[in-house]
């Protein structure tokens, strides 16, 4: 029997280790580098010392030769050839490539690279490249220090409860119906992080509810007018309506529900208004340094949120029905049309023509990518690509539904969900993990997936039944809001779901957990020579006999 032993001491050899661990395999085979190249070449001085006993071998063994790869096995051996050895910006670098699938994947190799992977910032990266920074209670609202986790949790912990959660949408919910209104309620608006949900409409009057509870914790006296739009934050509660000016709350220190908008003993200075606009302010929304406001002046209206003043005011040609900022940029929708801004120069960077048959009422962007939603008069709802957009030619959608037979008054998301409110008096959810998929591209770290226009999945979940207009809708944490013109607030609590998840999972462990001891069990009884079907067979040998009279 011939033996190749310059095969085995050429795959051994750390030229060729280093060459095979190319990017993608670079965390699988260097952890083990050192134990196959010190057992080859254990094999190697063996072989040396048994060479009578082998008389095909045609190779002659050089002394020096041999000395020479001695010593470059034991630098090999004794230098810096695993990834956790790279040095930690390195390795961070590496590990910052990888996308949520990928990292957990590198956890289970070692403790090491378990380690790594759980505490690497890519959580962060993952976690706001879907949903943004997480808006926080009012006492830890402020500036996000790189690499310190939030409440004694790391990223991966956030990422991992914010993604189960997501998967609750499709399972078993309640629905909480909160009456308080008198008239249509034109704008709701949801704050999962502090357990509250914000409702207003033609009554004037603006109402704050406990989210898990249903209950009324506040209500404001009568501002005048319709209330069409409301935002907040943990610091700052918005509202906008017919009387064009911007109503203001700021959040109390030491308020367990932040905002106390009765006005009833509280600080004056935390209530004030904010003109600018001529005309029914629409649509309102915030970013930690700005509050954004569209108008049927035409206009939509950047403030800064430091001096409360408006420092940017930008035109369109009609009236403004909606907006959605992102980062530098604000979208916004005006007649038929959606317009793109970077609010660092007031400059339109994209406008996308007709995009719907009638007036385009609601926008709603990602985190994830340059695309954004858009619904309209003609029951539609459609996907654009930002950065495909030309000024030379008519932009044509990435993607269109048509799940409803109204106009679609309102959308939200949260990834992975889009949600739309109807005039039809239907809600739509439409799962966007197939058209959003992060991948990796030369011009930017994502691009848009590509897929076939004409084989678009319907909406997964359609919720009706209300027999009314339904003018506003929100999610947030394991609920949908949404309100309409019969005055009532409806809640879909999915937490149910979540619940039967958990045990679920809990069930899968343990079958999991005991398959594993029973196999081990099943090792250490080969491993001693027993028979493996030795409690079987015992228990075949004494079985009662078909006897009758045995009980």
């Amino acid at each position: 029997m011939a033996f190749d032993c310059n095969k085995e001491r050429a795959v051994s050899s750390p030229d060729n280790c280093s060459s095979i661990c190319t990017e993608g395999t670079l965390i699988q085979a260097n952890p083990l580098s050192h134990y196959w190249k010190a057992k080859a070449w254990k094999s190697h001085n063996k072989l040396g010392n048994q060479k009578s006993s082998y008389g095909s071998i045609t190779r002659d063994f050089n002394p020096k030769k041999d000395d020479e790869v001695s010593s470059e096995a034991t630098a090999s051996t004794f230098g810096v050839r695993c990834f956790t050895d790279l040095p930690a910006a390195l390795v961070c670098e590496v590990l910052a490539r990888l996308d949520a699938k990928e990292l957990g994947i590198v956890s289970c190799v070692s403790t090491i690279l378990h380690t790594l992977a759980t505490d690497h910032q890519g959580w962060k990266k993952l976690y706001c490249e879907r949903w943004g920074l997480p808006n926080l209670p009012a006492t830890l609202n402020g500036p996000l220090v790189p690499g310190v986790p939030l409440d004694g949790k790391s990223w991966k912990t956030y990422f991992v409860e914010r993604e189960f959660r997501s998967k609750s949408f499709m399972g078993k919910f309640s629905v909480d119906v909160l009456l308080g209104h008198n008239e249509d309620v034109r704008a709701v608006f949801l704050l999962a992080s502090a357990n509250l949900i914000f409702s207003s409409g033609r009554d004037s009057v603006v109402r704050m509810w406990n989210m898990e509870e249903g209950l009324l914790i506040d209500t404001s006296r009568p501002l005048g007018g319709t209330i069409r739009a409301i935002t907040a934050d943990t610091r700052l509660l918005v509202t906008g309506g017919t009387n064009a000016y911007i109503q203001c709350w700021r959040a109390v220190d030491g308020n367990d529900h932040l905002f106390h908008i009765s006005g009833n003993g509280t600080d004056q200075n935390s209530e004030f208004r904010l003109w600018g606009h001529e005309g029914p302010v629409t649509c309102l929304a915030l970013d930690p340094l700005r509050i954004y406001s569209g108008s049927w002046d035409m206009s939509v209206c950047v403030w800064d949120r430091a001096h409360m003043e408006c420092v940017q005011k930008l035109m369109h040609a009609d009236w403004v029905w909606d907006i959605a900022p992102r980062g530098n940029t604000i979208a916004s929708t005006a007649g038929s049309d959606v317009y793109v801004w970077d609010i660092r120069n007031s400059e339109l960077t994209s406008l996308i023509s007709n995009a719907h048959v009638g007036n385009t009422y609601s926008v709603a962007r990602t985190h994830l990518m340059d695309v954004l939603f858009t619904g309209g008069e003609d029951g539609a709802i459609r996907l654009f690509n930002v950065s495909d957009v030309s000024d030379d030619e008519d932009s044509k959608p990435l993607a269109t539904w048509v799940p409803h037979s109204g106009p679609v008054r309102s959308l939200a998301f949260e990834y992975p969900w889009l949600v739309s409110a109807s005039s039809d008096g239907r809600i739509a959810l439409i799962d966007s993990r197939k058209l959003l998929t992060p991948k990796k591209s030369s011009k930017g770290p994502f691009s848009v997936k590509n897929f076939d226009a004409s084989a678009i999945e319907p909406p997964q979940r359609m919720l009706h039944g209300f027999r009314c207009d339904l003018f506003s809708v929100a999610i947030g944490s394991d609920r949908i809001v949404c309100a309409g013109e019969d005055g009532a607030v409806r809640v879909w609590n999915f937490s149910e779901a979540l619940e039967i998840e958990r045990r679920a999972q809990a069930l899968r462990s343990l079958r999991q957990e005991n398959r594993m001891r029973r196999r081990k069990a099943q090792a250490e009884m080969n491993a001693n020579g027993r028979r493996p079907e030795q409690c079987s067979i015992a228990m075949k040998k004494n079985q009662l006999k078909g006897d009758k009279s045995v009980t």
